[in-house]
């Protein structure tokens, strides 16, 4: 079982960071990558948009307005629109040279186009899984698409598949999504990774995750246990930044648990050979039992089922032959508490 593929989706989280410690925000997003590649992730990832393409001016909000009060997407998406080419350019490049692999998702055409030359792979939000001519758009650009698919009914999620392998994306991956933020967790619903699994058995699915952050990251560990190959969670540096993304995100700290969580669920479950580990060989030996003999025997005598008793260690006889021992002669004296060994009988 392979380590999931952990993509920490900064989103737009570093606009705030920036306010708060008065640095520019282009400093602020290369601090979230830095502290994502710290803290084990296997990807940073970006939103590209717009506001003015993205939603109309009078858009209500579907989000925890007591967390982020703009009660308009288009307000809440204008805050946040001011990287484009240069700036992402400028990212990208930083990733690249920290280590860390860079990812963004595009919500319109232009964005689409001038991350071609930047991403290994499109990240396509749940909001355009129905944007067949947008999927259709980017499939043309032959990369790998890693698709949400939050709020969706699963023939939704088959049209947008076919979409895309039909317009040339040769790599599609699906990613069980809650599209409500917070997602609370009987809402959770990580039982989708199996039935995508399933339904969909050539290709790799995973988990993008909306609940808050559990002490011990429970969550992300039951979506990798269940199969997710890919897990994708909100970051941020700092969780009590008031407004959009902050208050459901993971900060290093729960991704580094996350790492470990999902590194020690790799190293327990092990494989699935059936055989003899080599730190059970002495133990195997020593916990088992033998035939025994309970009192002393002279040569010659046959022995009886009053005669054996099943001791530890097993390093005798095994208890399944005792029908055959049973009958047989002894071939020398035998003192009580003798193990038994083919030898002497």
């Amino acid at each position: 079982m392979n380590k999931p593929y952990l993509i920490a989706e900064a989103g737009v989280n570093y606009y705030d960071t920036a306010a708060k410690e008065e640095i520019p925000v282009i400093e602020a997003a290369k601090k979230y990558i830095s502290e994502a590649k710290k803290a084990g992730a296997d990807a940073i990832k970006f939103q590209a948009y717009k506001a003015e393409t993205l939603a109309v001016k009078n858009s209500p909000a579907y989000w925890d307005i007591s967390k982020e009060k703009t009660r308009s997407q288009y307000e809440l998406f204008k805050k946040f629109d001011f990287f484009g080419n240069k700036e992402y350019e400028e990212l990208y490049r930083y990733a690249k040279e920290t280590g860390i692999d860079f990812l963004a998702t595009p919500f319109d055409y232009k964005s689409a186009d001038y991350l071609e030359s930047m991403v290994g792979q499109y990240k396509i939000s749940s909001s355009d899984i129905t944007n067949f001519p947008f999927l259709k758009y980017i499939a043309g650009k032959g990369k790998p698409v890693i698709l949400s698919t939050g709020a969706s009914y699963l023939h939704e999620i088959e049209e947008a598949v076919y979409v895309l392998q039909n317009g040339g994306c040769k790599k599609v991956a699906l990613l069980h999504c809650v599209l409500s933020y917070p997602c609370k967790y009987e809402d959770a619903n990580l039982n989708r990774i199996k039935t995508l699994k399933r339904i969909f058995p050539g290709l790799e699915i995973g988990y993008s995750d909306h609940t808050l952050p559990d002490e011990s990251m429970t969550v992300l560990s039951a979506a990798y246990l269940l199969g997710a190959d890919i897990i994708e969670k909100h970051f941020t540096l700092d969780k009590t930044l008031e407004g959009n993304d902050h208050y459901h995100s993971g900060n290093p700290e729960d991704f580094r648990k996350a790492v470990t969580n999902f590194n020690l669920i790799r190293e327990v479950l092990g494989n699935t050979d059936e055989k003899v580990l080599q730190c059970e060989e002495i133990p195997r030996k020593e916990a088992r039992r033998s035939l025994v003999i309970n009192k002393k025997l002279e040569k010659g005598t046959v022995i009886t089922e009053n005669d054996i008793t099943l001791k530890r260690p097993g390093t005798g006889i095994p208890p399944k032959f005792y029908d055959i021992v049973v009958g047989r002669s002894v071939k020398h004296d035998l003192e009580e508490d003798t193990i038994l060994q083919w030898e002497m009988i």
